[in-house]
């Protein structure tokens, strides 16, 4: 059984910033890629930033330059650095990360519950 906990949200003036951290705990074998989504008011769930085991990163275009995504292997934790924040950026921010439970067997994404940002103008 594994779990994701999410912290690091709140309400914050544009052009504030904002750090997510994503600490997942219980028995697993590796942590391969890490995510961070969003869901807007009235929107889909879309990705916003994601980092591979080594190091690799990627951003939506909403958002590259302005936030950082990054990881602690040691301490099985993602980080979502949000600067620069916008009232569009308003959403619940989820982590979800693939975990591998052995050697041979694929990776499975879990989600974590959800952190409200609020941004306001």
């Amino acid at each position: 059984q594994v779990q994701l906990v999410e912290s690091g949200g709140g309400l914050v003036q544009a052009g504030g910033s904002l750090r997510l951290s994503c600490e997942t705990s219980g028995t697993m074998f590796s942590i391969r890629r890490m995510r961070w989504y969003r869901q807007r008011p009235g929107k889909q769930r879309e990705l916003v930033a994601s980092i591979t085991a080594s190091g690799s990163t990627d951003y939506s275009d909403s958002v590259k330059g302005r936030f950082t995504i990054s990881r602690d292997n040691a301490k099985k934790t993602s980080y979502l650095q949000m600067n620069s924040l916008k009232p569009e950026d308003t959403a619940v921010y989820y982590c979800n990360v693939e975990f591998a439970f052995d050697s041979a067997s694929g990776a499975y994404p879990y989600w974590g519950q959800g952190t409200q940002v609020t941004v306001s103008s």
